[in-house]
């Protein structure tokens, strides 16, 4: 099988304008990505960055998957000056037909062609975003957008796999070793396994009624009629319970009712204004109480001083302390009784109030709850005459029951279709164990078979590319890195090393995937040659490259920075960006 990517084109899809860019990619050869600036100027490094390159990529997995390779929200891949009439579209061929994406936002649009034919999905819309649609492609492109990352489209920017946690990493793992294959066979023969249980229970049901039908049908008959008595007993409850309801509720006065929630919520704030009143003069008469206590302490001790007495140890006073502490007591006395003259008349007023409020009187009672119901009151008996006309024309379920019981007869008993379902369903039930418990010895010849596969062609790429590290996938699924006997983690190996064992890891991952599933023609490398490998490294890089072109026939291309790799090359994709525009030229037409 084959999955061949042929044409991409673009249209204000990130730094692309609104003139369209198309790109071919139906060849077999190394193409290096180039990037030249011309708004700007000055050092090597500004008039390559900030180009495009990446967004050939970024625009492949869109086109594909609706998704760029990194976290970018999707409004955010429409171009930012022309902001509208964003378009990708993607021409390939699997297993020998060819296929057409167009997909793009503003106005959303999300279409598939099967050989010229556009495929009709159910839940299509008019924004563009049809999930079925985009399950079609899945289907028909075989692969993960994270496979995809992985295998077709490495990206600086992409996570390495070493680095994802176990359980990222295991679902990634499991697809490309085919076990993610055997689960989605399990789950449909699963589902096979039920219809054949719904069978097995259906003529087990059947041949029970049956044989009870054979020998005790009159029992059955009558059983029938007390369950048809019971609900036509419950039905009829239950439509006079809602008529009376009803009628009860065509006897409310809706206005009065109303009336009485407005009376009854004056009533409860009536009630709350005379306790909060009656709360104040409580608190009024206790301070009264309070100050004229005070008042008769003071005024024994005034007429002390003024018989020059100490008010508190009785003798006689006769100089200037008599004549302070007796005007701070006459002050004091002053004061006190200018408070209680204040609370006198604040406790009349609150009297007052008491009295202008007048009685209480008796609280209203509603019959609804709140007024919000009573508001609500005629929608409620539309929907009590909704439920009782359609109470009216449920029908007695035992009805067709009894009628097909009294003309029954005696019948001979078939055991073939649920012998023939019950066989079926064992069968099923031993694939199902088979492709699903950890022991079964399909999944553990899968894993060993292709781990061995992939371990013998991660170790060629390593040995290839100059890593003299030991890298081996455990059939647990981990993964271990020695170096002469030393176990490491990724994170030990330096920015070269880990370079050199993501490129490696990610063409030995291609290299299964291709001999389990299809054959991709296309491999992008997005700057990972420019991270962190020194000349060797490259070269190692370059020389499996060209290999993988002449060997494989696979359209490789190479984004990169480095001037001196166009001598390596027999082509170069020139990424330039002028007036703020990505625009793509060829030494050649491609």
């Amino acid at each position: 099988m084959t999955f061949k990517i042929k044409t991409l084109t673009s249209k204000n899809f990130m730094s692309v304008g609104n003139v369209t860019q198309a790109i071919s990619f139906d060849r077999s050869d190394l193409t290096l990505v180039l990037g030249e600036n011309l708004d700007l100027g000055g050092d090597d490094n500004g008039s390559r960055n900030g180009t495009g390159k990446t967004t050939i990529a970024n625009a492949l997995s869109y086109g594909i998957f609706g998704q760029a390779l990194t976290n970018i929200k999707r409004e955010n891949l429409i171009n930012k000056t022309n902001a509208k009439g964003m378009l990708v579209t993607i021409e390939f061929e699997k297993d020998g037909i060819d296929y057409r994406i167009e997909r793009g936002r503003r106005p959303n649009v999300l279409a598939l062609f099967c050989g010229g034919a556009a495929f009709a999905a159910k839940d299509n819309d008019a924004q563009g975003d049809s999930r079925e649609t985009q399950h079609e492609i899945n289907r028909i492109v075989g692969m993960s957008h994270d496979m995809f990352k992985h295998i077709v489209a490495l990206n600086t920017y992409t996570e390495p796999f070493l680095s994802l946690r176990a359980n990222d990493q295991r679902p990634i793992i499991e697809q490309l070793l085919g076990i993610t294959v055997l689960s989605e066979k399990a789950e449909k023969l699963k589902e096979q396994s039920k219809i054949s249980k719904d069978i097995i229970t259906s003529e087990e049901y059947r041949i029970k009624a049956e044989l009870e039908a054979n020998k005790k049908i009159e029992e059955q008959i009558v059983s029938l009629r007390r369950r048809q008595t019971m609900w036509n007993n419950k039905h009829a409850e239950e439509l006079t319970k809602l008529q009376t309801s009803i009628n009860e509720l065509m006897t409310i006065d809706i206005e009065s009712e109303i009336s009485l929630h407005q009376q009854l919520a004056e009533y409860v704030q009536k009630k709350k204004d005379i306790s909060d009143l009656e709360l104040a003069l409580s608190r009024g008469n206790a301070d009264i109480a309070r100050e004229r206590k005070t008042v008769a302490k003071l005024e024994p001790e005034i007429t002390a001083l003024k018989n020059h007495q100490c008010h508190a140890c009785g003798q006689a006073l006769h100089n200037e302390k008599q004549t302070e502490n007796l005007a701070i007591k006459e002050q004091q006395l002053v004061e006190i009784q200018g408070r209680i003259v204040e609370l006198l008349s604040y406790n009349g007023q609150i009297e007052q109030g008491i009295e202008l409020l007048g009685e209480l009187g008796v609280e209203p009672v509603t019959y609804y709850k709140n007024i919000g119901d009573a508001y609500n009151h005629k929608t409620s008996v539309e929907h009590q005459w909704a439920q009782l006309e359609q109470k009216k024309t449920d029908e007695n379920p035992y009805d067709d029951q009894i009628v097909e019981m009294e003309t029954k007869a005696l019948t001979e008993i078939d055991y073939t279709e649920i012998n023939k379902a019950t066989k079926l369903r064992e069968h099923q039930e031993f694939l199902f164990k088979l492709l699903t418990n950890k022991d079964s010895f399909i999944r553990k010849r899968i894993i060993d078979q292709n781990l061995t596969y992939l371990n013998a062609r991660l170790s060629y790429y390593l040995g290839k590319i100059g890593l003299p590290h030991v890298v081996v996938f455990q059939n647990d699924l981990t993964v271990s890195i020695e170096e002469l006997g030393r176990e490491l983690d990724f994170d030990n190996l330096s920015r070269g090393e880990r370079g050199r064992l993501i490129l490696s890891l990610s063409w030995a991952f291609r290299n299964v995937w291709e001999s389990l599933y299809s054959s991709v023609n296309l491999l992008f490398i997005d700057e990972l040659i420019d991270n962190g490998l020194d000349a060797s490294g490259v070269e190692s890089a370059m020389g499996i490259l060209k290999k993988m072109t002449r060997d494989t026939h696979k359209s490789v291309w190479l984004v990169s920075h480095k001037d001196e790799l166009t001598s390596r090359v027999g082509n170069i994709l020139r990424v330039v960006k002028s007036g703020g525009f990505t625009e793509y030229r060829d030494d050649e037409a491609i």
